[in-house]
């Protein structure tokens, strides 16, 4: 059984009540969807400002969810990566995060599972260009390996409450990088939504790059582990499944090592993504994840 006592306290409460619910069709838990009548005007929300600050006396040390150890940074130099982003709402609102703060779902806050807390990053969406500043400052997620569990407010400015997910890229940003404090010189840009809702709706057409999604199944150092894992999969879907060579830094080492990435796609969304995930553990293959290309 796994130990219960190595999970932060929020994201502890996010694995037990998703183990007996049944998402609704918006994308949102029944009993975690928006407020009928938000206390906030949620277009007026602003973006979370970087300032320096100390870590949080909890929430910094390694810590085990699913038998998996995660040992959060204490140096978000460089930190850029691409993935799909969930978010949680009133059923956490008030409670305890792991770095001991109330959540508030009306602040822009985000979750995350190695960055420190607290930290900030730049959330982009990928489908539609919009962008939000977040602090960092719990843990998780840990379902269907998300990147980023965004607050309610960080979801609905970025576009994602109804789908429940979205593409995005989040990137590690600190007060004195050059690019924070330009836009921290000029007046903020608010869009003007009539109601939560509306945040939520179809956004303007923007010049956005199409993001391609893949289910990686494994990665391997030898060439023959890979094509045996891609022959085993082969009666199990009808996407296309490939084998992707990359040489990639070595922390043991100087020189860099080459893994084969086997990946499954494209897929259609990340709905496919969960689905084909669910298929394969069933098969005993449990290191898989959504990438975003």
């Amino acid at each position: 059984m796994m130990d219960l006592r190595w999970i932060p306290p929020l994201s502890l409460l996010v694995l037990l009540s998703a183990c007996g619910t049944v998402p609704r069709s918006g994308g949102y838990f029944e009993d975690d969807g928006p407020e009928e009548r938000p206390p906030v005007d949620i277009a007026g929300i602003p973006d979370a400002v970087p300032k320096s600050e100390p870590l949080a006396t909890s929430g910094n040390k390694p810590y085990a969810v699913y038998g998996k150890t995660y040992t959060p940074l204490f140096d978000t130099t460089g930190y850029r990566e691409r993935g799909i982003a969930s978010w949680y709402g009133k059923k956490f609102h008030g409670k305890r995060t792991s770095s001991g703060e109330p959540y508030d779902m009306y602040a822009m806050t985000a979750a995350h599972k190695t960055l420190p807390l607290p930290s900030y990053v730049r959330v982009r969406n990928l489908q539609n260009g919009r962008a939000i500043i977040a602090r960092v400052n719990d843990r998780g997620p840990f379902l269907h390996d998300r990147l980023i569990d965004l607050s309610y407010a960080g979801a609905a400015k970025l576009g994602i409450l109804g789908t429940g997910t979205g593409i995005v890229e989040v990137e590690a940003i600190r007060p004195e990088d050059p690019s924070v404090q330009v836009a921290q010189s000029q007046k903020p840009v608010i869009e003007i939504i009539p109601s939560a809702v509306a945040a939520d709706s179809p956004p303007r057409p923007a010049s956005v790059s199409s993001p391609k999604l893949y289910l990686q199944v494994g990665a391997f150092s030898r060439w023959d582990n890979a094509i045996n894992l891609r022959a085993r999969l082969q009666r199990e879907t009808e996407r296309p499944i490939f084998i992707l060579s990359a040489l990639v830094p070595n922390e043991r080492a100087p020189e860099a090592v080459r893994l084969y990435r086997v990946r499954i796609g494209p897929l259609a969304d990340v709905q496919e993504g969960d689905q084909l995930s669910d298929r394969v553990t069933k098969l005993g293959i449990t290191d898989t994840r959504i990438v975003v290309e």
